[in-house]
């Protein structure tokens, strides 16, 4: 009867130590899965003066926020510096727009992938760029007049797309359910009557 008791005993302590293990095994398993979650690199975003000052830079309206056409223009600016063409204001393209880093983004690691590698390049050569659609001087002064005449704009014919006449755009382009872009694309031309030129109707 004593065999029986002591057997009995060295089972239950066996049993006892392999729960045990397995628990550790367990709470090692997730710390070393939420040690994995905290490495996560942080992620790099453009204050709202930073993303002023590119528009600035690239000559559209300053309202703080990334709209499509800025994407858009971004991506030329990163095209034109060797740069991926993201359409985010990443640190590099911000360094190339010789624009200040805060403390926080300093301290953060330069992203290598930001920069074009030697395939981007070679895919970039192959594949012809396609022509940008820009409005001319006299189109513009066309587009101002009728903008004014629809109390859209109340600047002057200047032939310039400088902030006021991007607004007038934008409201001109809401009136007539268009995207709210602030360019003078072909679409907008045409919605407004204006003759293409020749090249623009190429394109």
């Amino acid at each position: 009867m004593k065999k029986f008791v002591v057997v009995l005993f060295l089972s239950l302590l066996c049993a006892v130590n392999i729960s045990a293990q397995n628990t550790n095994s367990s709470v090692t398993t997730q710390s070393s899965a939420a040690v994995e979650k905290k490495k996560r690199p942080p992620i790099f975003r453009a204050t709202k003066d930073q993303v002023r000052e590119a528009q600035r830079s690239l000559k559209s309206i300053e309202t703080g926020k990334l709209s499509d056409a800025d994407r858009d223009l971004v991506k030329a600016f990163q095209a034109s510096n060797g740069l991926k063409q993201t359409g985010t204001l990443n640190r590099a393209t911000l360094e190339k727009m010789n624009i200040a880093l805060t403390d926080k983004q300093k301290a953060l690691p330069v992203n290598m992938s930001s920069y074009a590698s030697a395939d981007d390049k070679v895919a970039k050569e192959k594949k012809p760029r396609k022509p940008v659609f820009r409005a001319s001087k006299d189109q513009i002064v066309l587009a101002q007049r009728m903008l004014k005449e629809k109390g859209f704009y109340s600047g002057d014919e200047t032939g310039k797309l400088d902030p006021e006449t991007r607004d007038g755009i934008k409201k001109f382009q809401e009136s007539v359910k268009m995207k709210e872009t602030g360019t003078l694309n072909r679409a907008t031309l045409e919605a407004m009557k204006i003759e293409l030129t020749d090249k623009q109707r190429a394109m």
